[in-house]
């Protein structure tokens, strides 16, 4: 299956987080967009990695995706190395995107920012013909980087003002991670009740800057161009 966008996301929740609205938005644009997980969140404080697949599974509805994946590697653990590059190139040459979307470049979670890099690296040597892995070569036009818990500046933001509501639903389809008062697993970071209004915070910062109700943002690691001044908000 050949998609649009490609979401590679460390951890199941880290796409609904950082760009849901977008994976939104563009869905109901026509396009084809799916998410591939790293790793299947084990190490997590709450919840397991059977709750957490069958939770993924169920933003993934919620979403509209045309595919999740999950690549399986050691959550906390994978490094930016051979096996673990080819696997990501692996699944880069499987869905053949015009645009994949990585982690933060910069976060709290040390696996953000290892696997923006791990990603970056893959989307590069996914283009190189010498690297064999049975599958046409494929290079993505772009790569952005969305937002996570760390504020970064923007390069640019998405107006997502119409599907805010659907990605808080995209959210809190992970029941174990997230605040709910009947939960007596042990409390979390992610897990106060103060994490969901930062994160509804963030989107109406970030939407403010460019007019909007809520925005989602992204950095590059290249100059952005436009075809025409008519393109920009």
């Amino acid at each position: 299956m050949k998609l649009d966008i490609l979401v590679l996301a460390a951890h199941p929740d880290d796409a609904e987080l950082g760009c849901g609205g977008t994976i939104l938005k563009h869905v109901a644009m026509g396009h084809k967009v799916g998410v591939v997980d790293l790793t299947r969140g084990e190490l997590g404080t709450r919840g397991t990695p059977e709750t957490r697949a069958k939770e993924a599974a169920d933003s993934a509805k919620i979403l509209g995706l045309a595919v999740r994946e999950n690549l399986g590697l050691p959550d906390g653990f994978f490094v930016n190395e051979r096996e673990h590059r080819l696997q990501v190139v692996k699944a880069i040459r499987k869905f053949q995107p015009e645009i994949v979307l990585g982690n933060a470049r910069y976060d709290r979670h040390p696996d953000h920012g290892r696997a923006s890099e791990l990603i970056f690296e893959a989307c590069f040597l996914s283009g190189l013909a010498k690297i064999d892995t049975g599958q046409p070569l494929w290079h993505p036009k772009v790569l952005y980087h969305y937002i996570q818990s760390q504020f970064l500046t923007p390069d640019f933001v998405v107006d997502v003002t119409d599907f805010w509501d659907k990605k808080m639903d995209s959210i809190r389809a992970y029941r174990t991670q997230f605040y709910d008062p009947n939960n007596k697993e042990p409390d979390t970071y992610i897990s106060n009740p103060g994490f969901l209004k930062m994160v509804e915070a963030r989107g109406i910062e970030l939407g403010h800057s460019i007019g909007a109700r809520y925005g989602e943002g992204y950095t590059v690691r290249r100059t952005v161009g436009v075809r025409s001044l008519l393109d920009l908000v």
